[in-house]
């Protein structure tokens, strides 16, 4: 089946609009149609990534939006991906591998460098498939950054298709938010969008339709779809942790709110699980009691470290554990509870060496080569039961230690993780680990939690995927009808 459209993109009037949601219904829609269709992002800024099959590095949507594709994800769906290591810089990453540590204003010279891997990675995906949909980063209105542009509207007429713009109705502003972008538009980009979406609305909608009529006679552009605010949608998120709390269940999950916090999703099947009461603990607030406490990954580990030590966290797991509590460390959470961790070659910020946690025995060393990989194996734990567990690895670093000798997991034949000689200290480099409904229950038990229910990520997101791409209907519908 053939469409009105090789390539479409999807901006958003702020960030969080709903680009990823959007993109990813369409793509389910097309693919319901037999359409070869495939995501792709120019330009990401993330914390939150995915390892592809092809052992590189991309943001979580694409991943989640390749999955909507039914294929499997790729690094040509999202060539540049960003991860902010400081207030000021960060790691760039071109084809899924590292390519430099950047501050803001070197890489806004080297962005006409990024556009050329960003054409590249889209030539070849237009080529494998009959439809690409595309999503923007941010809004295209932010001026200041308009020179050398490849996130936005600089893709769109370097590619020359058209765009439809978001704006999230329940964050408020809606008509402003859609006017107030086209205003910094130049004429050619204000040409470029072909209609609007207004996301996420709840209520009456005709009480909405004299705004909608408004829209269209100021803007001359139609408003192509009105879709509504979906309650309870299980789809990875990049960047929204606020989102994830589930405070339901009895047995309590404690997870300190880093500053550089990075693949948050490890937490989804937790979030999800009816007994389990989770909770992100940011900057300033107390922490509660709790069954269990999960370090997350970090992506600037030392630094988060010393935010660790500034709020008090040292004193309050020692307590923890005192009282028989349970802890967990994923991937820079994992380093966090060893003796040391050491940067000599600055990857993370300035080199030096920290003092850890001092909860396992093992020191970490910071390395410039990333390891990218899905692994799959078995759990080694006490009471696991070798339950089988899969995810991915994505860390610079390499941990040594006679705590490693007691492995949490066994990963493609090897030990991997660590756990404390007391049953109380879990730490692993492995990402997704409560993705696996065995490893999810085997990993609750071990820490404290009898439960019968069992939670599949993989079947809760598709559900979610054919409940957003169900809501599109009427957008597709309308995009059909634009003039070809």
């Amino acid at each position: 089946m053939t469409v009105s459209f090789h390539t479409l993109m999807v901006q958003g009037t702020t960030s969080d609009a709903g680009k990823s949601t959007i993109v990813a219904a369409l793509c389910r829609l097309l693919k319901r149609r037999g359409v070869t269709v495939a995501p792709f992002k120019p330009q990401n800024m993330a914390l939150n990534s995915a390892v592809t099959a092809d052992g590189g590095e991309i943001g979580r949507a694409q991943a989640l939006q390749a999955m909507a594709c039914g294929i499997a994800p790729h690094t040509d769906m999202n060539p540049v991906l960003l991860k902010p290591s400081s207030n000021t810089g960060a790691q760039v990453i071109i084809h899924g591998k590292v390519r430099a540590e950047m501050d803001a204003r070197d890489y806004q010279q080297y962005k006409t460098i990024a556009m050329g891997a960003v054409l590249e990675s889209y030539g070849r995906l237009r080529q494998q498939y009959q439809a690409v949909i595309v999503e923007g980063a941010g809004s295209p209105a932010e001026v200041n950054l308009r020179a050398r542009d490849i996130a936005n509207m600089g893709f769109a007429e370097a590619v020359d298709c058209p765009v439809i713009l978001v704006a999230d109705i329940d964050r408020g502003g809606v008509f402003a938010h859609i006017i107030g972008t086209l205003a910094c538009l130049s004429d050619s980009e204000r040409a470029r969008i072909a209609g609007f979406v207004i996301n996420r609305f709840r209520g009456d909608i005709s009480l909405l339709q004299p705004g909608v009529d408004w829209l269209e006679r100021q803007t001359g552009k139609p408003v192509l779809a009105v879709l509504p605010y979906l309650q309870g949608l299980f789809l990875d998120a990049e960047d929204a942790v606020e989102s994830m709390q589930a405070e339901r269940g009895a047995f309590t999950v404690v997870v300190p709110q880093l500053p550089r916090i990075s693949n948050h999703t490890d937490f989804d099947a937790l979030r999800a699980h009816p007994g389990v009461d989770l909770r992100f603990i940011k900057q300033g607030q107390p922490i509660p009691p709790a069954d269990l406490v999960i370090l997350p990954g970090s992506k600037n580990t030392r630094g988060d470290l010393a935010w660790l030590r500034h709020q008090g966290w040292p004193a309050y797991l020692a307590k923890h554990l005192r009282y028989g509590g349970k802890v967990i460390g994923i991937c820079g959470g994992f380093q966090m509870l060893g003796v040391s961790v050491n940067d000599p070659l600055g990857v993370e910020g300035a080199a030096g060496e920290s003092a850890a946690l001092g909860l396992l025995d093992m020191t970490t060393e910071l390395t410039a080569d990333k390891r990218l990989v899905q692994v799959a194996g078995q759990c080694a734990f006490a009471g696991a039961g070798n339950a089988g567990v899969a995810g991915y690895e994505i860390h610079m670093g390499v941990s040594h230690g006679a705590a490693l000798d007691a492995p949490a997991f066994v990963i493609d034949g090897r030990p991997e993780g660590a756990v404390s000689g007391d049953g109380q200290i879990l730490g692993s480099y492995l990402h997704g680990m409560f993705d696996t409904p065995d490893a999810c229950s085997a990993l609750l038990r071990w820490a404290g939690l009898e439960s019968g229910h069992v939670v599949d990520t993989a079947a809760l997101r598709e559900a979610s995927l054919e409940r957003i791409a169900d809501a599109a209907i009427p957008l597709m519908a309308a995009l059909e009808r634009l003039p070809r």
